[in-house]
């Protein structure tokens, strides 16, 4: 098993396996999506703290360490680093698009100046890196993120990020209809639940981007094409 036959949806299920990915540096981005300081925080009671165990100990066990690492191992081979986060621009958050002003879970009140609205220290962007600020699940539809893209001459999105099956599927898709390459790191992503988590990356997989572990996705940055 490997990331050519793994998460395959019911479409997909005996497809022929992809092409190695081409992901020169010079024409690739990594975009991480939306880890800031208010998912880590703290639930309201006991009992949601113990609900979202699981997502708590994924982002911190694996996901943060793991996109630190994509980060630094981008950074050193010339790979354009972006950040992506959940921000609005007025104080009571009347530009906010219309998901984000829905009661539950997606109702997000997070001014840009905010604590709670900052990505988390371990992956903090550095000074010359692009930011871009959201209210929109896609860090393409809210943002000026593909022109961004294509001004810089990418052809080859790397993600990584939160929450799979929102912000990152919403992106995915939006990069993909605008006919970015996009390859999803499942382990440098999570989900509230591994259940959900899977699902998605099932979804998107093969149609919309390839889903790879660290590791591979490392192991094809700036690697040459073998002639055929």
């Amino acid at each position: 098993m490997g990331w050519k036959t793994d998460f395959r949806s019911f479409y997909y299920e005996n497809a022929p396996a992809p092409e190695d990915p081409v992901l020169a540096p010079c024409q690739t981005a990594l975009l991480v999506i939306d880890i800031q300081n208010t998912y880590l925080a703290p639930k309201d009671t006991p009992e949601e703290n113990q609900r979202w165990q699981p997502f708590f100990e994924r982002m911190n066990e694996t996901v943060i360490p793991n996109c630190a690492r994509l980060i630094d191992e981008c950074r050193a081979r010339g790979v354009e680093v972006i950040h992506a986060r959940i921000a609005c621009l007025t104080p009571e958050g009347r530009d906010r698009s219309l998901s984000q002003k829905k009661p539950g879970f997606n109702y997000l009140l997070l001014p840009k100046d905010e604590a709670e609205a900052q990505i988390v220290d371990e992956l903090a962007p550095a000074d010359h890196e692009i930011c871009v600020l959201k209210t929109t699940d896609s860090a393409l539809t809210g943002t000026n993120l593909r022109l961004i893209l294509s001004n810089m001459g990418i052809k080859n999105v790397i993600v990584a990020g939160i929450f799979t099956d929102q912000c990152i599927s919403s992106s995915v898709r939006s990069l993909a209809d605008e006919s970015f390459d996009v390859v999803v790191v499942e382990d440098c992503c999570a989900a509230a639940t591994s259940q959900l988590h899977e699902q998605e990356l099932a979804i998107l997989n093969m149609i919309y981007c390839h889903v790879m572990g660290l590791d591979d996705v490392l192991g094809y940055i700036g690697k040459q094409m073998q002639p055929g």
